[in-house]
């Protein structure tokens, strides 16, 4: 992490909260136990998972320090949107395969219904998007898998567009 003069950091730290701009390692400029906007995932519970339905990205932080990411994802297409709210982490299987979808879900973490966070073998571009799951590639959703637990808090928010 960059060390900047207390003063050029709240300027930094306001400019990227206003912005929704996340980066790894910086401090997120929210005070403790505040959750300042619909954009900014709580801080006050330890690790967790953040989704900007948005965006199209993920990330973990831990208070307010971004641990994993940010990544970019796709998120449910019309008809079938990712559900925002606050979720845990229930099961983890890294080997699962939808028998409803028939498609292999590697890394998958499951965290309210049948919604979970996932490998997947396309371009996270391509459209229309996934069944209400949090799909990235292979290689996040495996360092995904080491970074949270079961009965992690996941902070999904905002909209995706087109839905």
């Amino acid at each position: 992490m960059r060390v900047v003069s207390p003063r050029a950091g709240r300027r930094v730290a306001a400019m990227a909260a206003a912005a929704a701009v996340v980066v790894p390692g910086v401090v997120l400029g929210v005070p403790d136990g505040a959750e300042a906007a619909s954009h900014v995932c709580p801080t006050d519970r330890g690790r967790i998972a953040c989704v900007d339905l948005t965006r199209q990205r993920m990330w973990v932080q831990v208070g307010r320090r971004i641990v994993f990411g940010p990544v970019r994802v796709r998120t449910g297409r019309r008809g079938y949107v990712t559900r925002d709210g606050l979720w845990h982490v229930y099961w983890r299987d890294r080997h699962h395969y939808s028998t409803l979808y028939h498609v292999a879900m590697p890394w998958s973490q499951f965290f309210t219904g049948g919604e979970a966070f996932h490998g997947l073998n396309e371009p996270m571009s391509t459209p229309p998007g996934s069944h209400g799951c949090v799909n990235m590639t292979y290689a996040d959703a495996r360092r995904l898998w080491s970074v949270l637990k079961l009965h992690d808090p996941v902070k999904v928010f905002g909209r995706k567009p087109g839905t």
